[in-house]
């Protein structure tokens, strides 16, 4: 009985010391040299850094989605769109607009949707303002969150992140502000969350 069970936890020690091997940093995902602060020092912190014009978080999307409804509670998710040009503000004042009204859980994919299989174009605020009116923001509301203190402030803050992170390309990851995982290094969409989960263990190992 002891054999076995000694077996089993050496097999079990083996497989996770050969996870540990299939992902080196550098490689697979990238250490940050200076770590951003997470929000809750409790929980580890998975931030995706994405804009909703960028095909590829487009298709990365229902992944991501999946991979969120399961994870434990101890996982601290945050959505961090980019700004990469003017075209792109307008779309990450409407992200933090339905962040500020708990309605990104109906209007994300919705929003990727009609960019990219609709292929609607959203210039300002009006036009995202009618979009998000049957998702469950009132068009004055929308109004008088889109240019508030709050929404400028998280633009402020998330380019501040950004640029911690080091994002030069969307979609890609972040995890306790310290691992930032991409679709090129991991080698591929399905690929970069497997890293993640790596990285995610790795944290929660922390001493």
């Amino acid at each position: 009985m002891l054999k076995k069970l000694l077996m089993t936890v050496s097999l079990s020690l083996m497989a996770a010391l050969a996870w540990a091997e299939e992902y080196r940093a550098g490689e697979h995902y990238y250490e940050l040299p200076y770590p951003v602060k997470t929000v809750d020092a409790g929980k580890v912190e998975v931030t995706e850094a994405f804009g909703y014009l960028c095909p590829h978080c487009n298709t990365f999307e229902p992944l991501l989605e999946k991979w969120r409804k399961q994870q434990a509670d101890d996982v601290a998710f945050v959505g961090l769109p980019v700004v990469f040009g003017r075209s792109w503000e307008p779309l990450a004042r409407a992200y933090y607009v339905a962040e500020l009204t708990d309605t990104v859980e109906a209007s994300h994919q919705a929003m990727f949707n009609a960019i990219h299989l609709q292929r609607q174009r959203f210039t300002g605020p009006d036009a995202l303002a009618k979009f998000y009116a049957p998702l469950g923001i009132e068009p004055d509301q929308f109004h008088k969150l889109y240019d508030s203190f709050a929404v400028n402030m998280k633009l402020k803050q998330g380019d501040s992140k950004l640029r911690g992170y080091e994002i030069t390309g969307v979609p890609a990851m972040v995890v306790n502000g310290k691992y930032r995982v991409t679709a090129q290094s991991a080698g591929g969409h399905k690929a970069m969350l497997d890293v993640v989960d790596y990285l995610v263990e790795k944290e929660r190992n922390q001493p």
